[in-house]
Formats: C-alpha cells, sequence, structure tokens
C-alpha cells in the first residue's frame, strides 16, 4: 500500500570476443550495448531517481577516449541515458554503423565492458552527482577506476576518518564518493607494486604499462579495502585497463546473481532478468556467494575469489517479500506460500464464515501472495465439503449437492489504484483531500453489511495510505467486517543496509507500542530504554546490543495490532478492522534460505546496524518524545 524506495539495481556486460564476432553473428557490434538496456530495463523497479551506464574501449589509442558515462535523473532516465548514446549515432550511414574498426575509432560506447545502474536514494540525498556509476579519472589506465553498487554502509563515518588520516580530502561526504576514493587508493598502490616489480624487471616505456594491465589483481584491491566495511552490499567496477569485478558483502545481504559462455560474463541483481535477456534456464544462473567476488581480468580469464570469509547468513527476507520481481521462479513459490500460511489467522477473524467472506488485494506486489491466500482457503473449503459429505448417514439429494458444491472462494478486484498524489500540492488540507482519492473501488462488489472484505497487502509501514485512504475508501463498501492481512510480520526497525526506511517514529507499529506504553503508565521503560541505549554506544561497536527490543517485549503482536487500528481508523468509521500479520515463524518456513530478519526481529547481521538503531532510539527520545511530553 505504500511503496518502500528499492534498493538499487546494478548491470553488468563483459563481451569475450571482439566487436567483429557479435556484428557478424548478431548483425550489430551494439550486442552489448542492447544487452545492458534491456537488463537495465527489466530491473526497472529497483530504480526509479535515476540511471548511470559506463563503457570501456580496450582498443582506443592514446589521445581518444577510452571510458564513457552517462547519467541521468528520474523516472525515465533509462530511456534517456540510451537516448542520448543513439542520437550519438543518428547522422551515421548504415555502412559506418556497421564497420567495427570506424566505430571504435570514433563512436561512443563502442567498446567491450558495459556497466549499469539504477538509482534509489537511501540517503535523502538528490542529484545527478549522487547518480552512480562514479568515475575516478587519471592518465594511467589502470588507474581509472569506475564504480556502482548496490549498497548501504553504516560505518561511512569511519571511513571517512581513514582516507583523512591517510592524508586524503574526499570532496563529497557520501558513501559513493567515500567507497570511491577509498578503493581507488587501493587500486593506484596496486598499479605502483606492479611497476616497481615492472622496473626490477628491466622494463620501461610502454612495456612496464604492459606489464602493470596485465598483472593487476584486483582481489588485493578488493581484500584491502572491503574488510573495512559494514553494511549490505554488492560493489560492482570497471578499470580502464580493462579489469571487471563484482563483489558481494560477506553476510549475503544484498544480492547478485551471474552467467557465463564462450560469448560473454553477465552479472545482475536478480535471476529472471538475465534468464529473459539471455534466454537461460532458472539453473543456468549462478548466485555471487557471500564474501566472494566474481572477477574477469584483461585478458577475459574469469574466476570467483573468496575475498572476506562469510560472517553471516543474512540473505535479506524483504528482498523476496517485495523488492525483487515475483517472475523469479523460486520468489513465486515463496510469495504464494506467505499468503497460504495465512489462511487459519484469517479464517479465525471472518468467523470461520467463509460464505459471506470477499477476497481481494492492493496492487500490485501482493498479488502473488494473494493467490496463495486463495489456494489456502480453496484447500480449505474443500475439506469442508468432503468431511460434510463423509458425515451424511443418506444419498444427497440433487439440491443438496448442488449447494455444497456451489461453495467456493469469492475473490473480486476491489481497490484500484486510480490517481498519484502530485507533489506540487503542498498546502495540508489539500493533499490530505487528494491522498483520500488516490485508491478507488468497484462498487457492489460485496454484500453491503453481510460481506466480510479481506485485503491482503505484502507489508504495513507507516500505515499513512491506511488511514488517508484505503479504510475511508473500503468502508463505502459497507462490508460486514474489514480484515488487513499483511504477508509479512509487524515492520519495527528501520533497515540500514540499502532499503530506504523511514526512522522510527515513523513506523506505526512503533507508534502503536509507544501509545501502549503510554496508555498504561510505563514511562520509565522508554527512559529506561533511552539510556540502555546510550550506554550501548560506549562500548566496543562488536559488543553492543539492540536495546530497542526492550520496549516490544511487554506486548503480544494482537495487543499491537488492535492499538494499531485504534490509531488508524479514520473519523466516523463504523466497520469493524481486524489487522493480521504474517508471524517470524510462518516468514522462515516460506522463506528458509533467507534468514535476514532484521525489520521484523531487531536482529542486525552487523555491528553497524546495531549502533545505528540504538542511535536512532535516542534521536526520536529526544527531538519527538520528549517534545511531545512539553506539549
Amino acid at each position: 500500500m505504500e511503496p518502500l524506495k528499492h534498493e538499487c539495481g546494478i548491470a553488468m556486460v563483459r563481451l569475450l570476443k571482439p566487436l567483429e564476432y557479435y556484428q557478424q553473428k548478431y548483425g550489430t557490434w551494439m550486442f552489448g550495448l542492447n544487452k545492458l538496456y534491456l537488463m537495465m530495463e527489466k530491473q526497472h523497479n529497483r530504480g526509479q531517481e535515476g540511471a548511470g551506464m559506463a563503457c570501456v574501449n580496450l582498443d582506443a589509442v592514446p589521445g581518444s577516449e577510452y571510458m564513457f558515462r552517462e547519467r541521468a535523473e528520474g523516472s525515465n532516465a533509462i530511456t534517456e541515458i540510451f537516448g542520448n548514446v543513439q542520437k550519438k549515432f543518428r547522422n551515421l550511414t548504415q555502412k559506418q554503423l556497421s564497420d567495427v574498426d570506424f566505430a571504435k575509432k570514433n563512436l561512443p560506447f563502442a567498446g567491450e565492458l558495459y556497466m549499469g545502474h539504477l538509482r534509489y536514494s537511501t540517503t535523502g540525498k538528490s542529484g545527478l552527482s549522487y547518480v552512480h556509476p562514479f568515475l575516478r579519472r587519471n592518465n594511467w589506465r589502470a588507474k581509472n577506476l569506475c564504480l556502482c553498487g548496490n549498497f548501504n554502509m553504516t560505518n561511512i563515518d569511519e571511513i571517512f576518518d581513514k582516507l583523512v588520516r591517510q592524508g586524503q580530502s574526499p570532496r563529497i561526504y557520501s558513501d559513493s564518493y567515500i567507497t570511491l576514493e577509498f578503493m581507488g587508493h587501493r587500486l593506484d598502490r596496486e598499479v605502483e607494486r606492479n611497476f616497481i616489480e615492472g622496473k626490477e624487471k628491466g622494463l620501461k616505456d610502454q612495456d612496464i604499462t604492459r606489464y602493470i594491465e596485465d598483472n593487476i589483481k584486483m582481489s588485493n584491491v578488493l581484500k584491502s579495502t572491503m574488510s573495512d566495511f559494514d553494511g549490505g552490499y554488492v560493489m560492482c567496477g570497471i578499470t580502464g585497463s580493462g579489469e571487471m569485478f563484482s563483489m558481494r558483502d560477506p553476510w549475503g545481504i544484498r544480492p547478485a546473481f551471474w552467467y557465463k559462455n564462450d560469448e560473454i560474463v553477465v552479472v545482475a541483481s536478480e535471476r529472471p532478468v538475465l534468464q529473459t535477456t539471455f534466454g537461460l534456464e532458472c539453473d543456468d544462473i549462478n548466485e555471487l556467494e557471500p564474501g566472494c567476488a566474481l572477477i574477469v581480468k584483461k585478458n577475459c580469464d574469469t574466476f570467483v575469489e573468496r575475498i572476506l570469509e562469510q560472517r553471516g547468513d543474512c540473505k535479506c527476507s524483504f528482498e523476496r517479500i517485495y523488492f525483487s520481481r515475483g517472475s523469479d521462479r523460486d520468489i513465486y513459490k515463496e510469495r504464494k506460500k506467505l499468503g497460504e500460511q495465512l489462511t487459519g489467522s484469517i479464517l479465525k477473524a471472518v468467523g470461520y464464515d467463509t460464505e459471506h467472506t470477499v477476497f481481494s488485494f492492493i496492487p500490485n506486489t501482493a498479488e502473488v501472495a494473494f493467490y496463495g491466500m486463495l489456494g489456502g482457503f480453496k484447500r480449505y473449503i474443500n475439506e469442508q465439503k468432503i468431511k460434510l459429505i463423509m458425515d451424511m448417514d443418506h444419498k444427497p439429494s440433487y439440491d443438496e449437492l448442488e449447494h455444497l458444491l456451489h461453495q467456493y472462494v469469492r475473490s473480486e478486484k476491489v481497490a484500484w489504484k486510480d490517481i498519484k498524489l502530485r507533489t506540487f500540492i503542498t498546502e495540508g488540507a489539500s493533499r490530505n483531500d487528494l491522498a483520500s482519492h488516490v485508491y478507488d473501488v468497484t462498487y457492489e462488489s460485496l454484500v453491503p453489511y453481510e460481506d466480510n472484505l479481506v485485503i491482503i497487502d505484502d507489508s504495513i509501514v507507516r500505515g499513512t495510505t491506511l488511514k488517508e485512504s484505503i479504510l475511508k475508501i473500503l468502508d463505502r463498501l459497507h462490508p460486514k467486517k474489514i480484515v488487513i492481512v499483511s504477508s509479512s510480520p509487524q515492520i519495527r526497525y528501520p533497515d540500514y543496509y540499502g532499503i530506504d526506511m523511514p526512522s522510527l517514529e515513523e513506523f506505526c507499529v512503533f507508534r502503536a507500542t509507544i501509545e501502549l506504553l503510554k496508555d498504561r503508565g510505563m514511562y520509565q521503560l522508554i527512559e529506561d530504554t533511552y539510556n540502555k541505549c546510550k550506554e550501548e554506544l560506549k562500548k566496543p561497536k562488536g559488543e553492543m546490543k539492540n536495546c530497542v527490543r526492550d520496549i516490544y517485549k511487554p506486548f503480544t503482536v494482537d495487543e499491537i495490532n488492535k492499538k494499531i487500528i485504534e490509531m488508524l481508523r479514520p473519523d466516523g468509521m463504523a466497520t469493524p478492522v481486524e489487522l493480521v500479520f504474517q508471524s517470524i515463524e510462518g516468514l522462515h518456513e516460506a522463506i528458509p534460505n533467507h534468514k535476514g530478519d532484521w525489520y521484523f526481529t531487531g536482529n542486525y547481521p552487523t555491528p553497524g546496524g546495531v549502533k545505528l538503531v540504538n542511535q536512532a532510539f535516542i534521536r526520536y527520545v529526544e527531538n519527538v518524545y520528549q517534545f511531545e511530553q512539553k506539549f
């Protein structure tokens, strides 16, 4: 109901043959460029604030450009950047476009290495200067580094301080630029190592340059860089001399997949992207393991190397619930399972009255969980039919059988996303009125005052859309009861690893818990938790504990649910409303191989996450809670 900004998306293409090969086989030397476009479009869901791409031409002669980059902001950024490239080809003849030698000497983005990025801000910072990829220039090809990633670092302050101690002065304080400078510094040292070795071997001039480029070890750069970072990341890079790499964090938080044949090496954030773009089967594709890097050298040697020891098994469960495309084979099954597992809780909420219950979903990411929920109810109703038939002490009549067999799961398209709230409207009353009309309903899709209405979504975060739009518009149908279902558990904690989740006080679950503490006069628990968080920050980061978890301990999920409804119920709404959330146990059963659940449990996989959540609670108490208490 309330779209979260996704973590970013990455795409990489390394051509393993000369451009002439692709011109002859596929009719165009733009094979790599075109595949990069498809891969980025297939991941459009992962970033709609900006996009960028880069290319390296390995055969460029001195005095000509060999690293190209194009970036743009906005939801149409992919179209814009590829359109800008194509504009440069517009006035060429077909003969010129088909001439590979002409292209490599004269045209931008005619090369062997391609890298693309789709951006969602995880820091709140905007502007073209924050759009990936980032480029570090140098007259030595091997020292040129272009970097992009799907990441958020929790300890960028520590990395910044380390760079300053080394004598550097980064011009922008952001994890992207600081990562670029930090890694670029280590790349310089790797080049200089090879320079010294080359001199010792008696090489000079271009011979020493060739020695450097042939002997660069990106694993050395990564090992001396990434061990300092705390966070979730897939870090991707290309160098001016033809090195390519993609590395995954040692906790496995952010995802990456790759494929290689004798023509290409490709990397993407999601598996179906590679399947669709290159016509592959699911099992053809490899998942990059935590702490490992896929490295492609200038000479096309390709290998996976362990850079850091795996530090945890914390693959992001929210990636499976919400962020990744549901077309992935395993994700589709997992989302259906999440919906199916809620059957018992929903039955209880509607009083087991399936005859007078209509099922629907809020578009569009919850659709697969909706199918799973329907499947669970179909099985339940069929089991009830079998039981009734077996319990009959007579041969059923036609009318009895007809009545029995006509019992089915009633599903309707109840809610429609109707308009997009325009940000240029800033006046509060106008915005609130518009917000209430973001969704529309299918009128007379259920029997007023008789039918229950069950609406499933994949997550409930702030609750704002529920209060301002969803509940108001659903109430117009006059259902007997509304049951709002979340296929994920209660979201209680922010993410610090690449997803733009709100601060603590924006979570409806957190706000409801604070209100329950106030209702019961448990102000001391808030104060105690605040003081504990401050004490934790005095400890070494690796010894800190998440003290924010304490505020949830006095309450059951149902108690918090009832308070959420009390807070979100629009004025004048009389229809009973109940919330049903997925359980933590159900989450792990449906998604057994992705154990990263810190959004729901507070079990942050890295010390940086624990530190930041304690800081978040301190900020809440000092900036929000204490202010509210004064008034």
